[in-house]
């Protein structure tokens, strides 16, 4: 499916041929194999505590935006009880259990997206990959995030996480698009590590996670004339 079917707004982006593009996909794929034979004792472990604490299936599987704005299935570990309003579990922060705030804090939620990586789905640095729902709320500038594949770690990530804005971490993304490079991955890569240890951004102000991107304003406004 084309990501012009997808988002009518905004076609899929000029595709810039970039030098290092080629390069990075080279390290990408060694770096995510290396990675998933390191953690495999790890990510058994894991799967063990979350099929022990959430039950089965231990993956959590949603589709996501990728390059270009296309599709796929983006996999990690489990964080969260599926809704059961009976139960009160309607809001992420319900279904949040101590575990998954563990796994997120750590982290370790993310182990199984490597393979999103060898896919070639991902790529180790980029912008985080975000609901298909999305695409049509962006500007034209914020889409152009789209125009690299999406990472595991990015710029907004280590420069703020959750705890920032969407427009500034968009403004992070398409910043990074612009001047994408191995000594920018090396420095995220390098800052990333700093990151997890001190458990920075995890959580948005009042939210589990982070809240719906509803548009930007100017997106709104459009919409509003629109209506």
């Amino acid at each position: 499916m084309s990501s012009d079917l997808l988002d009518p707004v905004h076609p899929a982006p000029a595709r810039r041929p970039h030098p290092y593009d080629g390069l990075k996909r080279v390290v990408d794929v060694v770096g995510a194999a290396v990675l998933l034979v390191l953690a495999a004792p790890l990510l058994l472990l894991v799967a063990a505590l979350v099929a022990g604490g959430l039950g089965r299936p231990v993956l959590f599987r949603q589709l996501r935006a990728g390059r270009y704005g296309r599709p796929f299935e983006l996999v990690k570990f489990r964080t969260m009880h599926p809704p059961d309003p009976r139960r009160g579990r309607t809001e992420d922060g319900a279904r949040l259990t101590r575990l998954g705030r563990w796994l997120r804090a750590t982290s370790l939620d993310e182990l199984p997206t490597l393979w999103n990586v060898l896919r070639g789905d991902m790529s180790l640095v980029g912008p985080r990959p975000l609901l298909c729902e999305y695409l049509g709320r962006y500007t034209p500038t914020q889409f152009r995030r789209h125009e690299v594949r999406p990472g595991v770690t990015g710029l907004a990530q280590v420069r703020g996480r959750n705890g920032l804005g969407w427009e500034e971490k968009f403004e992070h993304d398409v910043w990074y698009v612009d001047h994408r490079g191995p000594r920018l991955d090396v420095t995220i890569l390098a800052e990333t590590v700093r990151t997890v240890l001190r458990r920075e951004g995890i959580t948005a102000e009042g939210a589990a996670t982070a809240p719906e991107f509803l548009g930007s304003q100017s997106w709104r406004a459009e919409q509003q004339t629109l209506a």
